[in-house]
């Protein structure tokens, strides 16, 4: 059984003075209907990251949805600098260490980010579903996929060493592909889904082979 990372969401409990690390249930099941061990990753100081992924022994990183970038808006309350950095570190050690890395929506902005690409405020973007525009032969992904961010990776905003996989009718990159690392990312969020599609269950049995 694959065992996979997934990162987490920080949730401010102002009432309890407390930062909590949360993932969605539904992520669980998700992974366990496609044969992984899913493993919730905590937002540990980044300096403790490799022996966490060493302990855990893991086949694959799964960087999931919540929260803003903090590069985007430091001021935003949704912001979380801590996770950031942590996942920062991740994608650093997977790439040194040929660890196949999926990013959603946050966490496909976190990998653009990382290679050096850029953002654009979007609207009409939350809690929607739109049309999306397949790129690549090499996936069969869905042709209609829900959407829940305010903020999108413009064409000209993709990383040089990324590579398109689908848009929005806008041309905003809704998945990518790194070119020379096992590294993708999708824009929409898989785990909210009544139910994948063939095409999407072979996408993710394709990155963590």
């Amino acid at each position: 059984m694959k065992r996979i990372g997934l990162t987490q969401r920080v949730q401010v409990i102002n009432s309890y003075d407390e930062r909590r690390d949360a993932l969605d249930q539904r992520w669980y099941k998700l992974a366990l209907n496609l044969g992984w061990l899913p493993m919730a990753l905590p937002n540990i100081d980044p300096s403790r990251a490799e022996q966490l992924v060493n302990e855990y022994d893991l086949d694959g990183i799964i960087l999931t949805g919540g929260n803003s970038l903090h590069v985007l808006d430091p001021n935003n309350p949704n912001a979380a600098l801590e996770r950031d950095e942590f996942e920062t570190e991740l994608i650093s050690l997977s790439l040194k260490n040929s660890i196949p890395i999926l990013g959603v929506c946050r966490g496909m902005q976190i990998v653009n980010s990382y290679f050096g690409g850029t953002f654009e405020k979007i609207s009409n973007h939350v809690a929607v579903e739109h049309e999306l525009k397949i790129k690549s032969g090499d996936f069969d992904f869905p042709t209609l996929v829900n959407s829940f961010h305010e903020w999108c990776i413009p064409a000209s905003g993709l990383a040089s060493n990324l590579k398109p996989l689908a848009c929005d009718a806008n041309e905003n990159i809704e998945a990518f592909r790194h070119k020379s690392f096992n590294v993708f990312g999708i824009m929409w969020h898989p785990e909210r889904a009544l139910q994948l599609t063939p095409g999407e269950i072979n996408f993710f049995k394709r990155i963590f082979s």
